[in-house]
């Protein structure tokens, strides 16, 4: 192609009145975000690009999209794989990852192409995360069956306001990161963090058709995946969701025109949706400009890309994610940082390389070093140790990591065949502790309406995706004092082993519950079970069998405790109070108000016979 007759020429020096020529950015309002070091002059910027564009040339440093490949984020390039390396390579272009707000929080799964995002900030690209306030109200149809179930207003608003506070603190704990992995603090950066339903609500329909209508053709959005699924499973598709593709297009064009964003990024389902973005942006660029003459180059220098990653799956092929019902959420009130540290500790051998690429700032050179310190002993857990803090530090913060790495040693910290008995009388000390300084402060003190609202939402919502990973039934879980359940002692009778595992969070059903026990993968602590040598360990067994006749009652420690554990490392401390203290706390868990009902029809019945 004539085009790429510039990729190989050099370009010693780009003057800022270029850039600006050349950018197609329009005037706007932009936050600046750098670190300490910037020089804010613009004709210095450009001319450390341009150095920097020498050394990328020359092959003395790494360009950025073979950095992303490196880490194993890209999967298809729309727009030509040369081009958009020679693109990156020569310009700081704007680039910029959307969400819409389906649920209260992000899952892992939105982060690879979130993460290959923040690679790009790093490096000094302008960046930017949309939330889409605005297309939520639509529903996209990419990937799915069928439609969406539609949302109320008061539900998409909590689920607006929970996901920007997630950004913004994703955010930081980037910039933290950056930091932390020495990234040069001698480089401008930008970031903006966006909500569509500025520009959408204001947008006018007839103007929307007009422009962007005109350039879109039918043949191009009917041959769409998700359009031709729909199709041949008799389901169809409602307008709004057809013309889905056109209102993303939109928003790419409005932060084109206004950030310079010239980069897509997006889950391999959105291939479909950036293409059609990219030909309506090209098709405004046409129809706003004055003359329709450009240069080859120039064309190059303002054309649009779009970069997609794969889905989230483990080795085995398994999808992660919402609509695979097993997601792993980043919100610290709906998956605490203890269990999102535990959960990644069980990352299988298989994928624990691949995923310190992918979740992690660390350079290639030391994810080596860890891997090959991890083959010498691979029952140490070194890399996965390692995935999980890190994780965790992205998600929640350092202080959260320290807190759930901690939590994990003293609860583990002899192995998995016993228990800290002193670890257990400190956490229920502590909880005893919190539990009386919030009995203090009541009355004087009182959570906003609005918060308490929306973690009522979130608990509800985690509990329904329930699936592997233990959802809080209180308050999230930072440390191993904080790791506890308050339960009814009502619960516990002869052959409620299920039921309690179900309520203490651990399963997502008493059929789970039962069905794990049978397999036995279920275990208790076993009260008075010390050693001369270990006074202070107490030993983990299977709950025996059989299920219906085995009463939890009989592993009760120091008379209100009960330590439950699924697997090799998910447990969860159980304190056991007297129903009436518990209602009167306003508590309730997982099939409780279920126990109740059939408890009062069972009383009923008796009262009838009687």
């Amino acid at each position: 192609m004539p085009l790429f007759r510039h990729l190989t020429r050099p370009r010693t020096y780009v003057c800022a009145q270029c850039v600006r020529n050349q950018s197609g950015r329009a005037a706007g309002v932009r936050t600046a975000t750098s670190w300490a070091g910037e020089d804010p002059n613009p004709a210095t910027r450009a001319a450390a690009w341009a150095e920097q564009a020498r050394k990328i040339r020359s092959g003395a440093q790494q360009s950025m999209l073979g950095v992303l490949e490196e880490r194993g984020f890209v999967k298809d390039v729309a727009g030509g794989r040369e081009a958009l390396d020679w693109l990156l390579t020569e310009k700081r272009i704007g680039a910029y990852v959307g969400v819409d707000p389906t649920a209260p929080s992000l899952h892992v799964g939105h982060l690879l192409p979130l993460m290959a995002l923040y690679w790009m900030y790093l490096h000094g690209f302008n960046t930017v995360t949309l939330l889409g306030g605005g297309t939520v109200q639509i529903g996209d149809p990419s990937g799915r069956n069928t439609a969406r179930s539609r949302q109320g207003t008061d539900i998409q608003s909590m689920n607006v306001e929970s996901i920007d506070r997630q950004l913004q603190k994703l955010w930081i704990n980037v910039k933290c990161l950056g930091i932390k992995y020495k990234f040069p603090q001698d480089i401008s950066r930008k970031k903006h963090l966006l909500n569509n339903r500025a520009w959408l609500e204001k947008l006018s329909a007839v103007d929307l058709m007009r422009d962007l209508g005109s350039g879109m053709r039918l043949g191009a959005m009917l041959s769409r995946d998700s359009v031709k699924m729909r199709m041949e499973t008799g389901e169809g598709m409602a307008i709004s969701e057809f013309c889905y593709p056109l209102f993303q297009a939109y928003d790419w064009w409005n932060m084109y025109s206004k950030h310079g964003v010239q980069l897509q990024l997006g889950g391999s389902d959105q291939y479909g949706n950036i293409v059609a973005g990219m030909d309506a942006v090209g098709h405004m660029r046409k129809i706003r400009r004055a003359d329709g003459m450009v240069s080859e180059n120039e064309e190059l220098f303002t054309a649009t890309f779009g970069l997609t990653t794969s889905l989230l799956t483990t080795a085995s092929g398994e999808k992660v994610g919402k609509s695979a019902g097993n997601a792993v959420w980043l919100d610290q009130q709906m998956l605490n940082s203890f269990d999102l540290y535990q959960y990644f500790l069980r990352t299988a051998d298989d994928d624990v390389e691949r995923y310190l690429k992918l979740f992690t700032f660390m350079p290639i050179g030391e994810i080596e070093l860890v891997m090959a310190q991890q083959r010498k002993n691979e029952s140490k857990r070194v890399a996965q140790h390692l995935l999980a803090k890190e994780i965790v530090e992205l998600a929640h913060g350092a202080a959260e990591a320290k807190k759930a790495e901690s939590a994990h040693k003293e609860a583990f910290g002899r192995g998995t065949s016993t228990f800290s008995l002193a670890v257990l009388r400190n956490a229920l000390s502590d909880a005893s502790s919190k539990q009386a300084s919030r009995s203090a402060t009541e009355g004087l003190q009182r959570q906003d309406e609005r918060a308490e609202q929306i973690l009522a939402y979130k608990k509800s919502y985690a509990g329904s995706f329930l699936s592997g990973v233990a959802s809080p039934t209180e308050t999230p879980k930072s440390d191993a004092s904080d790791n506890i359940v308050t339960l009814p002692n009502t619960l516990l009778r002869a052959g409620s082993f299920p039921r309690v595992l179900h309520a203490a969070g651990l399963v997502s059903s008493r059929t789970e519950g039962h069905r794990l026990i049978s397999n036995k993968g279920a275990y208790v602590v076993l009260p008075h079970s010390p050693s001369i040598q270990e006074p202070y360990a107490l030993e983990w067994v299977t709950i025996p069998g059989p299920v219906t006749t085995t009463d939890p009652n009989h592993y009760l420690i120091d008379w209100e405790a009960l330590v439950l554990r699924c697997g090799k490392s998910k447990f969860q401390i159980c304190r056991i109070v007297e129903e009436e203290i518990f209602e009167a706390a306003g508590l309730s868990c997982p099939g409780w108000e279920e126990f109740k009902s059939k408890r009062a029809a069972a009383q009923a019945a008796d009262e009838a016979q009687q």
